[in-house]
């Protein structure tokens, strides 16, 4: 193996571990968690070693890094995910390689998503993203939508040609009651998403947890955490 393919594959081990561990402290199987890696800012060789290594889910959360490394990346057996605010003159380009976009926050997003992926004949997974710290506006401060605004977001999902209602996001408040209370923040999103799958049962998807709080949200009951920097290591500064 490369250098570069040791370390990641030693990174990753760490992280399956932690994972294992807070799923017996859970009282939950392995397999109901799922790893999804960030490799945002990373090579596209990065994601060909991860994908040797056994990782099969990859997420992005800009474009413009995106669309060429998953182009670069098309004959891999991997599931892409778009975790980053998404703007609406971007969709045509994300819809192109994107699996399962988890940052549905407003209904022109929905509309314009639903618009491309019907036009590519393709069926498009959707994560309503929640905030836990929105302000008057109903806005998170990294995106997202107000819990009182979900019901009528995930309608529109469902209602919505080429697109599939999975479930909810989130990502825990740095403001508001929640910053500091990561399991909190999680175990809120968990009864919200109890109260989605009451109306669509196949909304069971569950996205929370990072690199430094991926316990809290195993134990809170995420089906999903989104690890970058302990699988990748620290990212290089963005010019």
């Amino acid at each position: 193996m490369t250098d570069r393919k040791t370390e990641l594959a030693g990174n990753l081990a760490h992280v399956e571990q932690r994972i294992a561990r807070a799923c017996a402290a859970a009282g939950r199987r392995r397999e109901e968690v799922t790893l999804i890696v960030v490799t945002k800012t990373y090579p596209a060789s990065d994601v060909r070693f991860l994908s040797e290594l056994g990782v099969r889910h990859v997420a992005e959360n800009r474009d413009q890094d995106a669309a060429p490394k998953a182009a670069a990346c098309a004959d891999l057996s991997l599931e892409w995910h778009f975790v980053g605010q998404l703007q609406t003159n971007k969709v045509r380009s994300v819809v192109g390689y994107a699996d399962v976009v988890q940052s549905i926050d407003r209904a022109r997003l929905v509309t314009a998503l639903s618009k491309e992926a019907a036009r590519a004949g393709r069926e498009v997974g959707c994560l309503i993203q929640v905030a836990l710290d929105a302000d008057a506006t109903g806005r998170g401060e990294r995106g997202g939508v107000a819990p009182d605004g979900i019901e009528e977001l995930a309608d529109l999902v469902a209602g919505s040609p080429g697109l599939r209602l999975d479930g909810l996001m989130t990502v825990a408040p740095l403001t508001g009651e929640y910053a500091g209370r990561e399991q909190a923040a999680f175990e809120r999103l968990m009864d919200l998403s109890t109260d989605l799958r009451r109306v669509h049962p196949a909304a069971t998807m569950v996205s929370a947890g990072m690199s430094a709080d991926l316990e809290q949200a195993v134990a809170a009951g995420a089906t999903h955490v989104r690890v970058g920097t302990a699988v990748l290591g620290v990212r290089p500064r963005l010019g």
